[in-house]
């Protein structure tokens, strides 16, 4: 079980409540955010229901995330299988993050910070052993962050991931392993 809320130097991540989702959805739809999203579009009873489903999800560990009592965006952390064989280690081995936040917090850290608490989350209390992200190459603010995160690329895509509105652009898939979290 996760403890919630976790508190960074400035920010409370915690699970949404349902007041959340219209805030929530409000940053998802800016064209800022949406830009560098592989799913643009949402249905609005869906994602509530899907945020709602996350708090008893023992594998979704979603989080939304405040300043000051405000929300600026959300940050996830999915526990998924690794790679390999069925029956071995492999299983629910892995965390995956993505974060989303208001573009007029951008610039400030928040998204590092966030970060940085999934991925010692998923390496402390979860006990796995490897987290990865992705991203639009072209999205520079996500590659700094999870560089600064110490995350290495680990996969440069060449014109694999379809943009609407870039056409065919390169991704990235950075990852980091429990020990190289614990030795930086």
């Amino acid at each position: 079980m996760v403890t919630w809320p976790r508190k960074t130097e400035r920010l409370t991540l915690r699970p949404a409540r349902p007041e959340d989702i219209g805030p929530l959805l409000a940053i998802r739809a800016l064209p800022a955010v949406t830009r560098w999203l592989i799913k643009t579009d949402v249905d609005p009873v869906q994602y509530r229901d899907r945020w709602l489903r996350a708090i008893n999800d023992p594998y979704d560990h979603s989080a939304v995330v405040e300043l000051d009592g405000r929300v600026i965006g959300d940050c996830g952390l999915g526990v998924i299988d690794g790679m390999g064989q069925p029956g071995g280690p492999s299983e629910r081995s892995e965390g995956q993050i993505g974060y989303i936040f208001h573009p007029g917090v951008a610039g400030r850290g928040y998204a590092t910070e966030a970060a940085t608490s999934m991925v010692a989350l998923a390496f402390g209390e979860l006990g796995l052993r490897r987290v990865t992200a992705g991203c639009f190459a072209d999205n520079l603010a996500s590659v700094r962050v999870l560089e600064k995160i110490g995350m290495r690329r680990e996969q440069h895509g060449v014109r694999d991931s379809w943009h609407a509105e870039l056409g065919w652009i390169d991704g990235y898939t950075y990852g980091i392993l429990a020990e190289e979290w614990a030795a930086r």
